[in-house]
């Protein structure tokens, strides 16, 4: 097998600039990307592969390809551990793709190659991304028994009408039956639901909202449907809610799951007490997670500063490279100009912010370095004026993308 070479991204832009020196390394995650699903959704622009299988053939990957996929993800792993040597790891997310078209026997073998060769740190966080399309019964309690502490179901709509609208390979029936199950089997799960969908109204929003709290979730996801640039629907957009409805149903969300119990505590996350999603929450805290699998994305930090990773997307490519002990397509040392806007990127998503100490140790730099952003920001009502927390406003979570931006670089802070 031929060797892979590393391409290294050019430094970004102001070349010769030292990473900064950190007094203490953040939380590390493991995030493991399995990258095949039944069918690509138009809105979707994740590293994501169809899969086709035989008409009436089981939703699940043939032996073989789990099996080698796992000896790739194994290699990949064994590659990376001198990145992380000493360190636990506080959570692992299992995402797609559809994850849940392994088989739980693959899941169990995954999880017990990680356990052999990383520090799990007790009660760890296991999650699986499912999506009810790839359901069957018998099927999430094995995953539960393999290790797999938490499930995230892609429901997205129990509309029929709806599910059709964005591609969706499930029915109803399904997202009822594969909820029904998990809340049967897990302790803790999520529910993804998206609103402003194509024809969609607030009668029909209340209805999906009325059927997943139903359920009683620990946690609920719910998002605006994204029209990323290189999705489907970017290329033949669909006719969806205006602005203006796009906004009340948000309104709505955040009403009724307040109601409801569920405390909004993300831009797009909603949980009862004792089950926010820690892998997501130690994205957002600017934390470390090495990333493994076709495509995965990593950050680690080092006394010496901050690197980013991503390994090749496409599978049968990361295959060969991960078994030929290079798995790393691009790799790229964060700069001091970039690490503002990289750290508010993701803080500025939690609702009640983080302490603004928080930013030095995650970044190893002074939190001057973001005062002149910050004070502007306050004049405006963007942030909350309190020096001791980075917090966005109401109005600023209004305005996330434009007040996120503020923080790109010297000429956005002075702008």
């Amino acid at each position: 097998m031929k060797s892979v070479s590393i391409v290294r991204m050019a430094p970004s832009r102001r070349a010769g600039q030292e990473g900064v020196p950190l007094s203490q390394l953040p939380p590390l995650s493991l995030y493991v990307h399995l990258p095949w699903c039944l069918k690509k959704c138009p809105y979707c622009d994740f590293n994501s592969h169809e899969w086709r299988r035989e008409e009436g053939s089981p939703p699940t990957l043939p032996a073989a390809l789990e099996q080698r996929y796992l000896d790739a993800l194994q290699a990949d792993l064994e590659a990376s551990l001198p990145l992380i040597w000493g360190r636990g790891v506080q959570t692992v997310f299992i995402g797609g793709g559809t994850p849940s078209l392994f088989s739980p026997a693959a899941i169990e073998a995954l999880l017990a190659m990680i356990r052999a060769r990383v520090r799990l740190v007790p009660e760890a966080e296991i999650t699986l991304e499912a999506n009810p399309g790839s359901f069957e019964t018998g099927r999430f309690a094995g995953f539960a028994r393999a290790g797999v502490t938490r499930l995230s179901i892609g429901v997205q709509s129990f509309d029929d009408g709806l599910l059709r609208a964005i591609g969706r390979v499930h029915d109803a029936a399904q997202a009822h039956a594969a909820v029904q199950e998990a809340s049967r089997h897990f302790a803790t799960f999520n529910i993804d639901l998206m609103y402003a969908l194509p024809g969609q109204s607030m009668a029909a929003l209340d209805r999906d909202l009325d059927q997943a709290l139903a359920y009683q979730p620990p946690h609920l996801s719910c998002y605006h449907l994204p029209l990323e640039p290189t999705a489907l629907f970017a290329k033949y957009p669909p006719a969806v809610p205006d602005e203006d409805l796009a906004a009340d149903m948000q309104d709505r969300v955040e009403a009724r799951l307040a109601q409801a119990g569920l405390q909004h505590y993300e831009i797009s996350a909603y949980a009862r007490p004792g089950h926010r999603a820690r892998h997501n929450l130690n994205y957002w805290q600017f934390g470390d997670y090495l990333g493994i699998g076709a495509g995965a994305h990593g950050k680690l930090s080092f006394h010496h500063g901050i690197v980013r990773y991503a390994r090749f997307k496409q599978p049968q490519r990361f295959i060969e490279a991960a078994l030929a002990g290079g798995a790393v397509e691009e790799e790229r040392r964060l700069l001091p100009a970039d690490l503002p806007f990289e750290f508010m990127l993701n803080a500025l998503r939690l609702i009640d912010g983080v302490p603004a100490t928080m930013f030095e140790e995650r970044t190893g730099l002074a939190v001057t370095a973001i005062a002149t952003a910050m004070s502007r920001a306050a004049e405006q009502g963007l942030v909350d004026a309190d020096p001791a927390r980075i917090q966005a406003t109401p109005r600023g979570l209004q305005f996330l993308n434009d007040l996120q931006a503020r923080f790109l670089d010297d000429d956005a802070r002075s702008a």
